[in-house]
Formats: structure tokens, C-alpha cells, sequence
């Protein structure tokens, strides 16, 4: 048998249904189907000319054929990881790379100049699209290498988006200079649902987090105005008396040019955490990793 015959995932099958005992939990392994893990057991019997595995009650026990296999096998695909891994190797400081972040727009702000800071040090040659990424379409995009980390709140996605929890923020109210209704630079909970208030999100219609938040409290705030960026939710604050509730670390950063007062939300809320998404696939690759760990240490100052 010509190697040029053998799909080598096909012996990667073979191994993790030899680990896992059976199609389902291989399956689950390599984030196939059970029918596609089937059609590749079905494939290797061809190949092999042997059953390979044989069920026996809810497990798929493996022929003679099959434990002779294994180990050398093994042996091989251990030495054809290595030597992929080897090749490819990540070196910031002269690799020239394109790396695509998914970025909601309030995080933008305080991701960018510090990570654009670290690569114009470490990794001059390396250059980053931020991008809004489609929440429904996260998962996709990240299995499709169109997108190679992204920035979100947590989201359901499955098992082969690897997931990791990133930072905690409060959530800050600001008004305007002067607003009549602030004084000393606070506001009770009393004043905050009495004034009419603005509330930034992509969605056309539903409450926002703080918004959910009040409602476990009993309360409901008035909104006045919907829509889609902080900048322009901020300039309008600024030139009106309408309240705006945000993450507090970019209310600072963004209410700067404004001269807006940020305050703290009037009572304790839920934190507002995000999270950091990649794919399995690229678990292990050399400059995601890189990547992630630059943005992490960016997140961290």
C-alpha cells in the first residue's frame, strides 16, 4: 500500500476511537459528526481490510490488527506533529503577518493603543484588522480562520471555540458638565430613574444589560434615545441632559474630549466581564498563541 493512498485523517481517527472507546465520544474529540467519524471508521476497514473495532455493549473494542497498529502510529503522528510544528515556528520579531481581531466598538478603544504600543516594539512587521464580527456567525469565523481571536461577553457557543475569561468591569453613568440634576459628582438611584437616559446597541429592539439589571431590582429607567456607537452617545450627552450607562474603564477614555462627568452606577450591578474566543484548531498554533498572549498583557496594563 502507496502512502499516496491514505488520507492521514484517517489515521487520526483510528487513534482517538482506539482512546475514546467509541464513535460518539471521538467524535465529541475532534469536533466531527458521528456520521462523518462512521464514514472515516468505514474508509479505514477498507483500507485495512479488517473490522478494526468490534462493538461490544456501549464500548468499540479494537481487533488484533488494530492494537498492533496503534503504537506505531502513534509513534508516526507524534513525529509528523512535531515536525509541522517545527515548520511552523513564530518569530515576532521578523515575521510578516496579518492577524484579524474581532472587536466591539467600546473595546476598541482600550485594546488598540496599548497592543499597537507592544507590536510597534516586538513585531514591527505584524499588522491587525479589527473587526466588528457577527455574533451569530462567531463560531464559523473562527473555524474558517477569517477571524483569529475575538473580544466579546460571553456567548453559547460549542466546544470548539476555546474560551477564557479576561477582565471585570463596572458599569459608570455619565452626564454632562452642569447636568442639574448631579451634585458633589454622584447620583442616587432615585435621580437616575427619574431622568431620561440613552442606551448604545447594534440591536434594533430589547432592554440592554443595565437594563435587565433594573428589572431584577423591580425598577425600569426611561429611554429616550437608541443607538449604535458610544462616540456619538457621549458627544449627545454632553450637548443634552440625558444620562448614558457604559462600561466604566472606556467612559474614561471616551468622555475625555467632552468634559463629561463619569460617575458610579447608583447601585452595585453585575460586572460586565469579557471574554477572549479562538478556535481549537488553532490552540496550539504557534502565532495565534502569540497573539492571544500579547493581547492578554495589553488587557492586563
Amino acid at each position: 500500500m502507496h502512502i499516496s493512498r491514505v488520507d492521514l485523517n484517517l489515521l487520526v481517527v483510528l487513534d482517538t476511537i482506539y482512546t475514546e472507546g467509541g464513535i460518539t465520544k471521538a467524535a465529541e474529540k475532534l469536533h466531527l459528526t458521528q456520521p462523518a467519524i462512521s464514514h472515516a471508521l468505514a474508509r479505514l476497514r477498507d483500507l485495512f481490510n479488517d473490522p478494526l473495532f468490534e462493538r461490544q455493549g456501549h464500548r468499540m473494542v479494537p481487533t488484533p490488527l488494530a492494537k498492533r497498529l496503534i503504537d506505531p502510529l502513534r509513534g508516526s503522528l507524534q513525529s509528523i506533529g512535531s515536525l509541522l510544528n517545527d515548520t511552523q515556528s513564530f518569530e515576532p520579531a521578523s515575521a510578516k503577518k496579518r492577524f484579524v481581531v474581532g472587536l466591539r466598538d467600546f473595546m476598541e478603544s482600550t485594546v488598540m493603543p496599548p497592543l499597537m504600543k507592544s507590536l510597534a516594539l516586538e513585531s514591527p512587521g505584524v499588522e491587525v484588522s479589527s473587526v466588528r464580527a457577527n455574533r451569530r456567525s462567531l463560531e464559523s469565523e473562527l473555524a474558517a480562520g477569517t477571524l483569529d481571536v475575538a473580544l466579546d461577553v460571553l456567548l453559547p457557543l460549542s466546544d470548539a471555540v476555546k474560551v477564557k475569561r479576561i477582565s471585570v468591569d463596572g458599569m459608570a453613568v455619565v452626564a454632562r458638565k452642569g447636568h442639574p440634576a448631579i451634585v458633589d459628582g454622584a447620583i442616587a438611584l432615585d435621580t437616575y430613574l427619574a431622568e431620561r437616559h440613552i442606551l448604545v446597541t447594534s440591536r434594533r429592539q430589547g432592554p440592554g444589560f443595565e437594563d435587565i439589571e433594573l428589572r431584577r431590582m423591580g425598577v425600569q429607567r426611561q429611554v429616550a434615545l437608541r443607538c449604535q456607537f458610544y462616540f456619538a452617545a457621549c458627544r449627545t450627552v454632553s450637548e443634552t441632559d440625558l444620562l448614558l450607562t457604559m462600561p466604566e474603564s472606556y467612559a474614561h477614555v471616551a468622555n475625555r474630549q467632552f468634559g463629561n462627568q463619569v460617575m458610579a452606577f447608583p447601585v452595585p450591578l453585575s460586572s460586565m466581564d469579557a471574554y477572549m474566543y479562538w478556535h481549537a484548531s488553532t490552540d496550539n498554533d504557534a502565532g495565534n498563541r502569540w497573539l492571544r498572549s500579547v493581547l492578554l498583557r495589553c488587557l492586563a496594563r
